[in-house]
């Protein structure tokens, strides 16, 4: 039997959780506080995920690039991988929060999204921070 010990992030209490598992699978969680701790120290111990947050470039913005997340979490091994498919990505602006940028990054499922609202700008307006 293999014990683990993680710190739970999902929530902000931020519980001690102890994991044993046999084999892959886990056969009980206990420091957890709330039901979230249960499921974060399976989940993290099984097949951890994680939201993954960047930027893309954008054309004719009011400001150069557009934060963006991953709709849902992706599979950990996935994160760089997520990040270098995004590095060539531009967008024209105007852009909503919530609107895809990339659909279905790397054949997870999961679209990248803007976290922020560009405003189009003409190209002879000066762009502002």
């Amino acid at each position: 039997m293999e014990n683990r010990e993680l710190t739970c992030i999902g929530c902000p209490m931020g519980c001690q959780l102890l994991v044993k598992l046999e084999g892959d699978k886990v056969i009980e969680v206990t420091g957890n506080t709330c039901k979230r701790g249960e499921i974060y120290g399976q989940k993290e111990c099984t097949n951890p995920t994680r939201i993954v947050t960047s930027s893309v470039y954008v054309k004719n913005g009011e400001i150069d690039v557009v934060p963006v997340k991953t709709e849902k979490d992706i599979p950990k091994g996935k994160i760089f991988d997520c990040i270098k498919a995004l590095k060539d990505v531009i967008v024209e602006a105007p852009i909503n929060i919530g609107d895809v940028v990339v659909k279905d990054i790397l054949g997870t499922g999961v679209d990248i999204i803007a976290t922020k609202k560009i405003d189009r700008v003409d190209g002879n307006e000066s762009k502002t921070a």
